[in-house]
């Protein structure tokens, strides 16, 4: 059955930069190294000030996997923007009821 890894960042003020999650994302180049067994992955701001982070996996294993060996490194090399680096304000991780790939 499908994971989910969920992040929300509340926004502290009306900044809504993601020079971080910028950052991170280029540091991860998962465009030209796709991590084993991720299905999507989406980041962006709601209406609220949360910036959101939904990834879906193939599998816990492969998502757990990704998290130790490659998201955290890449996190452990620090933000450009430290003012602005605050940990997730929520995290879930979940297996899916229901998944259906389109």
């Amino acid at each position: 059955m499908a994971f989910v890894f969920l992040q929300e960042f509340q926004a502290s003020t009306d900044d809504r930069s993601t020079t971080n999650y910028d950052a991170v994302a280029a540091r991860l180049d998962v465009a030209s190294n796709p991590p084993d067994g991720l299905i999507v992955h989406t980041a962006g701001w709601d209406d609220q000030g949360i910036f959101r982070i939904v990834d879906v996996w193939d599998s816990r294993e492969q998502a757990e996997r990704f998290m130790t060996e490659q998201l955290q490194p890449a996190l452990d090399e620090g933000m450009p923007d430290e003012t602005n680096a605050t940990p997730p304000s929520r995290e879930a991780r979940y297996e899916t009821h229901d998944a259906a790939k389109g």
